[in-house]
């Protein structure tokens, strides 16, 4: 890697940019072609020396370079945990550098040889990183075209790239491979007129449907994890539990410890762990370790957590309002009140949290399932005193986010661990683990009051969210007297919250989409005619009209079947969901059958890849809306396996149909997220229109439809 010739790109974070230092990073990269990019200038060096402008500061979270055999290394912050970044940032490369898409190879996440990141969530990486990048590496493109010039001794105009090579337009004798680029003369260049990008009728890469470049490792099983790193001498480490969340400890026995030969008890305040080469023997030797602990006094279960909200939280912040309630009040001729409620939910990644570490001399070395590998890095270092370049957390796969791995304890435990006992250790979470320690997706009560006049207009809209946040909540419907408010405090609920796909978004679309539901059978007006009806955003009626015409709205429904209708925003992208179910009126049991989901997320840089993290979404959301639901008591966890915490099987996904507004002349916007936050509205009305119960608490179990029937 040193003495790779390379073509340098960097780019401004849009949350925390980072103060690189110029001799450091140079450096580490070593000698060669570099072109350094912000948003507002570049320069291209080749050749440096320690007296090369040294005490200047870059602020960046990508980069390129281009080696000396023609292929592409892209270098990024940002991690892969199945939503297909290492797919479509490379095809956004591709496309403007004019390389194959397979010379493109993406570095990811590595705190040692990529630039800083604040973490991958929030459906960011493409709307924000692929306009840049894509800028970017046209103007890397039009720099190497500006060096063959010169070498070729023509001018800039009669030049083209195409495939990683410069050639003469009409002559493609005379030409140069970007790898006979990259040697030569030492340069340093700057480009100042403005490039531009291509237009979506010149594509050769966007657009296309592309499968993800880690298809077949993860499917062959090449694919490595945290869980798989094995390390000479490396100890397993099983960690002792309390039964109730927040226990505190008091006493630890170990002398059951005595039956175990090899095996080495660890402490750290309340971590306390058994260690051994034989991940079994370490299991089986933690069982034995007897630990008393302090029990928290339980405020609330699955059932009175609602309730618990509207009598504990008071203070409250309006988010938008518009108009006068009073007189949306006087002015309705309908109104209807309803309360919706949401129960936790855990991410449930396949793979649970782990890492694998060791200390090195005075370096920590860790591979980690995160999102967040940069704040990792801090956290590490923080907690062991340590400047933070002494923590290198590697490039790995990671079975599964959702949110959950932002938090990374397991890290800090690995560490410890490891610092404890002078050798390299793995971690890795017990299904039990992961219930009661990866940051559930928060319960959360919505008061809504809406009001309709003698022309079928919405008037009144009263929106009261206790602990779900205000994403994705901004009124897309025509709404003249309205007020939204967030009811929120810390430390309320009796365990660890946090981010949770789209966070609060699916939870405030269920309401309102139930709510609008409700209200349009109230003044007896078609689903699809009300919301059309009363939307103010074209986006979303575009949206809304392209899922009715592709689901076929007025089709005739066969018995005991229901269709529902839920639209949401999210990640810059208008969802539309349109869900057929099949109910047993007797059993209470919902079938889905058919979902249609329609998106304007501006340009799609690949289908293949949208379509998969929308039918992911989809999948997902079937499970929060009809099974999945924590069952509690204060901190004591009922719902400790999928034994008793149920997720979307094969036999109860439905027949997904996923279409996209055509917007490929404009930036992307999210696609990890956007989806899953309709499918709960969409599933409930649609149960509703097929039995006439209306179930305003998800999931909406057979047990809550049966009572709705009675």
């Amino acid at each position: 890697m040193e003495s790779d010739k390379i073509t340098q790109l960097y780019f401004s974070d849009v949350n925390e940019p980072l103060n690189y230092d110029r001799r450091k990073f140079l450096k580490k990269l070593g000698t060669g072609i570099i072109v350094i990019f912000s948003l507002s200038k570049l320069s291209l060096l080749e050749g440096w020396s320690q007296n090369t402008q040294d005490d200047k500061k870059l602020d960046f979270n990508a980069y390129l370079r281009v080696k000396e055999d023609g292929n592409v290394d892209c270098y990024t912050g940002k991690i892969e945990m199945g939503q297909g970044i290492i797919t479509s940032l490379a095809q956004a490369l591709a496309e403007e550098l004019e390389v194959p898409l397979s010379a493109v190879n993406m570095v990811m996440g590595d705190t040692d040889l990529c630039p800083y990141d604040a973490g991958t969530w929030g459906s960011m990486t493409t709307r924000f990183a692929d306009p840049v990048l894509r800028a970017a590496a046209a103007e890397a493109r039009e720099i190497l075209i500006s060096i063959a010039a010169e070498k070729l001794g023509v001018s800039v105009d009669v030049l083209e790239a195409s495939n990683g090579t410069v050639f003469v337009k009409g002559d493609i004798s005379k030409k140069l491979s970007y790898a006979e680029l990259t040697k030569g003369k030492k340069i340093v260049k700057n480009l100042n007129k403005k490039i531009e990008i291509k237009k979506s009728k010149d594509f050769k890469v966007i657009g296309k449907s592309i499968l993800s470049a880690d298809a077949v490792e993860k499917v062959t099983g090449k694919a490595k994890y945290s869980g798989d790193i094995k390390l000479p001498n490396m100890v397993y480490a099983s960690i002792v539990r309390p039964k109730v969340y927040g226990s505190k400890k008091l006493q630890v026995n170990s002398s059951g410890l005595t039956a175990f030969e090899g095996v080495e008890l660890l402490e750290d305040d309340d971590l306390i762990a058994v260690v051994h080469s034989d991940p079994e023997i370490a299991n089986n030797a933690a069982k034995k370790v007897k630990v008393t602990w302090e029990v928290p006094k339980a405020k609330a279960d699955n059932e009175t957590i609602f309730k618990y909200f509207e009598d504990n939280i008071k203070e409250n912040k309006v988010f938008e309002d518009g108009g006068n309630l009073d007189e949306g009040r006087k002015n309705s001729t309908t109104i209807v009140e309803v309360d919706y409620h949401d129960g936790y939910k855990s991410h449930a990644p396949i793979e649970t949290h782990r890492a694998t570490c060791y200390f090195e001399d005075d370096k920590l070395i860790m591979w980690a399932s995160t999102q967040t590998p940069f704040g990792t890095r801090r956290e590490l270092a923080k907690t062991f005193d340590m400047d933070e370049d002494k923590v290198h957390i590697k490039q790995i796969f990671i079975g599964g986010g959702f949110g959950g791995k932002i938090y990374n304890q397991q890290a800090v435990e690995a560490a410890k661990l490891a610092k404890l006992c002078g050798k390299p250790v793995q971690v890795v979470w017990t299904r039990r683990e992961e219930f009661m320690y990866n940051k559930f997706r928060p319960a959360a009560l919505i008061k809504t009051v809406s009001g309709v006049d003698s022309n079928g207009k919405l008037n009144l809209w009263e929106f009261d969210i206790y602990c779900a946040g205000t994403r994705g909540t901004s009124l897309f419907y025509d709404i003249p007297n309205n007020r939204t408010r967030i009811f929120n405090e810390d430390n309320i609920h009796p365990f660890g919250t946090g981010a949770w796909r789209a966070p609060g978004n699916s939870t405030t679309t269920f309401a309102r989409e139930s709510h609008i539901d409700a209200i349009a059978f109230a003044v007896g007006v078609d689903a699809l005619k009300f919301r059309l009806n009363n939307l103010k955003n074209e986006n979303m009626v575009a949206t809304l009209k392209l899922a009715a015409e592709t689901f076929d709205w007025n089709s005739k429904k066969l018995e005991g079947h229901g269709y529902g209708i839920a639209l949401g925003e999210d990640a810059g992208t208008f969802v539309a969901i349109i869900a057929e179910v099949k109910v047993d009126k007797i059993t209470g049991i919902v079938q889905p059958i058919r979902v249609v989901c329609a998106q304007d997320m501006g340009q799609v840089v690949n289908p293949h890849g949208a379509t998969v993290q929308t039918e992911g979404g989809i999948t997902m959301g079937i499970g929060y809306a009809l099974y999945e639901e924590i069952e509690f008591n204060g901190g004591d966890l009922k719902s400790k396996s999928f034994n008793r915490y149920t997720i979307t099987k094969f036999s109860t996904t439905p027949r997904i149909e996923c279409v996209f507004i055509d917007k490929m002349d404009s930036k992307p916007e999210g696609g990890g997220e956007p989806a899953i936050i309709c499918v709960g509205g969409a599933i409930a009305n649609a149960v509703f229109d097929a039995c006439g119960a209306r179930v305003n608490r998800m999931p909406v179990t057979p047990e809550r439809i049966l009572k709705a029937l009675s």
